[in-house]
């Protein structure tokens, strides 16, 4: 334990003591590409004695079995729980001793893993990754184990308000879509579930072609691509995944989730922009203008600033593989909710019709430009992160550095235009609280 302890003193402190360079735009991303066709981007810095390896496979809680919605969460749990001839407690113990931090979760289109490690051992730490990956036992008590941790979770989210809302809302907007179903499953699905199940899943999802790797510190591109080779080289090379057809979005929609709370909480959608549309970046612009991360969004003066009708209110562009939306949320007092929604739709309607400021449009490109680095590329943690996100999304490996100008480029006119097209439908709007007044209408 003493020397987990070490591990993870000698993390924070990488992630707060990173030098500058590495979370600059002009930083070095090296493509490393192995013998056996592995491909990670790759940015090394050699000024402290640690890696971080973050990788991704295509395929996420999306691809749970219908009726045993929950496997693929369940699966993230279990990497730590023994591989190969270590079972649980002595896989861990290895772990400590390599003085590695390993991590699997779910995501809707993708399995994401990662390592941090102190460089002198990354043989014993990869080696520990390649069991992991390669090899992962399944055994029956951790799986009881896991899955009695992620029905406690479930259970007590039964009593919660927001949990049940958001149930609510994604059948509502997604349909019969696998958007539509909880990450965590059910506490019925759950009980399904077999390692069997699990291991079926791992070998159809564990495969080079749905493989995306970052890694960013304390190694040379030649000794990455070993590595690589094997931690990853042994997989098969396709995957076998089930087909996620797209999904836009219902709009139009109403809800109401009556609970006795002291406030009520407000949730609009529209259907968004895929990253790869040309629309993209006035979208974001729009999003910035709209109700974006500083205090002078049109949302945020309107419903803070000049009426004092909720304590911060926001605008976000949802990125999934298969669905986009465009969110705006809020919360305030059950007998100013209707006040709120009335402001809030008239601020969307008005950038719908006539479009931001050129004063509006010049002040968030200059935040949205310069804010990235800080909230993208500040940490060892946050650039392999990017780095791998802009990987998996085909985005291209010199993304960073164009996206500054991608931005700038864009005119007032084309924002405009955009506008129109992304706000102008009539949203599905959710209300969770107390009841509206008598009479009034969503």
């Amino acid at each position: 334990m003493l020397s987990r302890a070490f591990a993870i003193l000698c993390f924070v402190l990488f992630f707060l003591l990173l030098p500058a360079h590495a979370g600059h735009a002009e930083m070095n991303i090296q493509e490393v590409k192995s013998k056996k066709g592995v491909t990670a981007w790759l940015v090394e810095d050699h000024s402290i004695p640690l890696v971080a390896i973050r990788f991704v496979f295509g395929g996420g809680t999306a691809q749970d079995p219908a009726g045993k919605e929950g496997l693929v969460n369940l699966m993230t749990g279990l990497f730590d729980e023994g591989a190969g001839g270590l079972d649980s407690e002595a896989f861990q113990l290895k772990l400590d001793d390599a003085g590695a931090e390993m991590n699997f979760e779910a995501a809707r289109d993708g399995t994401y893993g990662s390592m941090r490690m102190l460089s002198e051992q990354k043989d014993e730490a990869f080696g520990l990754l390649k069991l992991a990956v390669n090899s992962p036992r399944f055994d029956q008590a951790p799986i009881d184990r896991i899955r009695a941790q992620i029905v406690s979770g479930i259970l007590a989210n039964e009593r919660d308000p927001n949990t049940v809302a958001r149930q609510h809302w994604l059948r509502a907007v997604y349909g019969r879509h696998p958007y539509a179903r909880p990450d965590e499953g059910t506490k019925e699905t759950l009980a399904t579930i077999t390692a069997a199940d699990i291991n079926a899943f791992h070998g159809a999802n564990f495969a080079r072609g749905g493989l995306h790797v970052a890694v960013v510190g304390d190694i040379d591109a030649a000794t990455l691509s070993d590595k690589l080779d094997e931690v990853f080289g042994d997989l098969p090379d396709e995957q076998r995944l089930a087909p996620v057809s797209d999904v836009v979005p219902k709009v139009g929609r109403r809800l109401e989730v009556v609970y006795d709370l002291p406030q009520t909480s407000l949730l609009l959608a529209w259907p968004g922009v895929k990253r790869s549309d040309p629309d993209r970046f006035a979208a974001v612009l729009i999003n910035e203008i709209l109700g974006g991360s500083t205090a002078n969004s049109r949302l945020f003066q309107e419903v803070r600033e000049k009426r004092g009708l909720a304590y911060g209110v926001s605008s976000l562009l949802l990125d999934h593989e298969h669905s986009n939306a465009l969110l705006v949320t809020t919360a305030t007092r059950f007998d100013r909710a209707h006040e709120t929604l009335s402001i809030m739709r008239q601020v969307v309607k008005e950038m719908a019709e006539t479009g931001p400021t050129e004063k509006e449009l010049a002040a968030s490109k200059k935040y949205i430009v310069g804010a990235y680095p800080i909230n993208h590329l500040a940490s060892s943690r946050s650039v392999a992160a990017t780095l791998l996100e802009v990987q998996f999304e085909g985005l291209g490996i010199d993304y960073i550095k164009r996206r500054c100008d991608l931005i700038n480029a864009v005119t007032l006119d084309q924002v405009r235009v955009a506008a129109r097209k992304l706000l102008s439908a009539d949203p599905t709007t959710m209300v969770v609280g107390p009841l509206l007044h008598q009479g009034d209408k969503l």
